[in-house]
């Protein structure tokens, strides 16, 4: 687990974008943390309104995500938990969920915020689910990823005034 390397950046005012949070089903604990993150970073930066908006599991994200940037969202999060087993399904679904949400990102130029673990482990899932005994916090990660980018993007679409 890395968790290095991270910058240290303080929210900025989101309030004027339209977010929704899709998240998996599977792994409750570990979702339960995520979604707590994003809810904690949406707070933090001042979103006004967020969807929460549930599937059943981590494949089922990308065409959720598409259905949002569709519906003009400006950031989209998606949340999401994949722990290798002893078959293949492991890499199909991390696979399909990467590919599917970065092909949200760019076939709709919507900011994705990428909140899926890919653990070969619980205790992985566990480490990096923002709970209290967590190392990370990725649900709050992603969310703050999507909400920067989403900004970017709306100036970029303004002229990049700064």
């Amino acid at each position: 687990m890395s968790g290095a390397g991270a910058p240290d950046e303080k929210p900025i005012d989101c309030h004027d974008l339209r977010v929704a949070v899709v998240a998996a089903s599977w792994h409750e604990q570990v979702m339960d943390g995520l979604i707590a993150g994003a809810q904690d970073a949406l707070k933090a930066y001042q979103v006004e309104a967020p969807v929460v908006i549930r599937v059943p599991g981590t494949f089922e994200l990308p065409v959720a995500a598409a259905a949002c940037a569709a519906q003009g969202y400006d950031a989209v999060v998606a949340l999401g938990v994949v722990i290798r087993g002893g078959t293949p399904h492991f890499e199909y679904v991390c696979n399909a969920a990467t590919d599917g949400l970065a092909r949200v990102a760019l076939d709709h130029q919507v900011a994705i915020g990428f909140g899926v673990l890919t653990c070969d482990d619980e205790q992985q899932a566990l480490d990096r689910a923002g709970l209290a005994a967590s190392k990370e916090d990725k649900g709050y990660e992603a969310t703050a990823a999507a909400l920067r980018t989403a900004q970017v993007l709306k100036r970029i679409k303004r002229g990049y005034d700064s």
